[in-house]
């Protein structure tokens, strides 16, 4: 019998680790497998880190930040790449420029600010910088304060399709606005996507789950969607599937007890 070789539908994360397991690389890993496909990583920087916060960043040098992506985009063909934690103006333009060089596809930006337990994660000067290189990928995913950094104005349950679209064509990139942080009263979670090369907007709802456990779940939401993405759904597919994964993730993982803090949701709802 014929042996029949088939290529891993693969997907880079480009992002910083987090120690305590629950966000970051080790997060992107996790969805990108329960997912379906294969992950390959390039790690921007390390923290010191676990269910209660960040206590400490070091910087990956950028010497060597630049071998890993050169070792990775060299060798492997990714259908999609994954791009969180970029926390200076240097570390966004190597990036950029070997995305580039390597002519990289469907990239899925998580524009990581701020972390869940309110710790900056990013240099001052380092948003204007990363404002410059949204037009160069296809789809940034920003919660509410994210999206109000871009933009400069003030997001409410009622203006969020105007916003997506308004974010999306001010950095020419699709847009997918997580509604997380709106109305936590409500029983319905809100998402708005805008594409923009169709200007279609559409509204993604899934039930609200009553959990602390949802650190990591932007990390864990854009690297699912790069997921599937590399499995060959469109854009649209990916983003309300990725949504869908991540909303069961979160309910699957509710009652879980991981430290004294906010856990991580349950990737493999085990």
């Amino acid at each position: 019998m014929e042996n029949i070789k088939t290529s891993y539908k693969s997907v880079l994360s480009i992002a910083g680790s987090d120690s305590g397991g629950c966000a970051g690389i080790q997060a992107d890993i996790k969805s990108i497998s329960a997912c379906g496909a294969y992950a390959a990583t390039v790690i921007t920087a390390t923290t010191a880190q676990n269910t209660l916060g960040v206590t400490d960043i070091h910087a990956i040098p950028i010497a060597h930040l630049e071998k890993q992506l050169d070792a990775v985009l060299s060798d492997i063909d990714f259908g999609a790449i994954k791009i969180g934690m970029l926390h200076s103006c240097e570390v966004i333009k190597v990036v950029q420029d070997k995305l580039s060089e390597y002519k990289a596809k469907n990239i899925v930006l998580d524009p990581v600010m701020v972390s869940t337990s309110g710790h900056k994660l990013i240099a001052d000067d380092a948003i204007a910088c990363l404002k410059d290189f949204l037009p160069n990928v296809n789809l940034i995913t920003p919660n509410i304060p994210e999206a109000e950094l871009l933009i400069d104005e003030k997001i409410v349950s009622d203006n969020m399709e105007a916003m997506a679209q308004k974010i999306g064509e001010q950095f020419q990139v699709s847009v997918l606005l997580k509604g997380g942080h709106i109305d936590d009263t409500s029983f319905i979670m809100t998402d708005v996507f805008y594409i923009y090369e169709t200007k279609k907007v559409k509204v993604i709802t899934n039930p609200r789950v009553n959990t602390n456990n949802i650190h990591g779940t932007g990390c864990s939401l854009s690297s699912s969607i790069a997921a599937y993405l590399s499995l060959g759904l469109s854009m649209e597919e990916a983003i309300t599937k990725g949504c869908n994964y991540v909303n069961q993730a979160i309910a699957a993982g509710k009652d879980k007890i991981l430290g004294e803090g906010n856990g991580p949701i349950n990737h493999f709802g085990i």
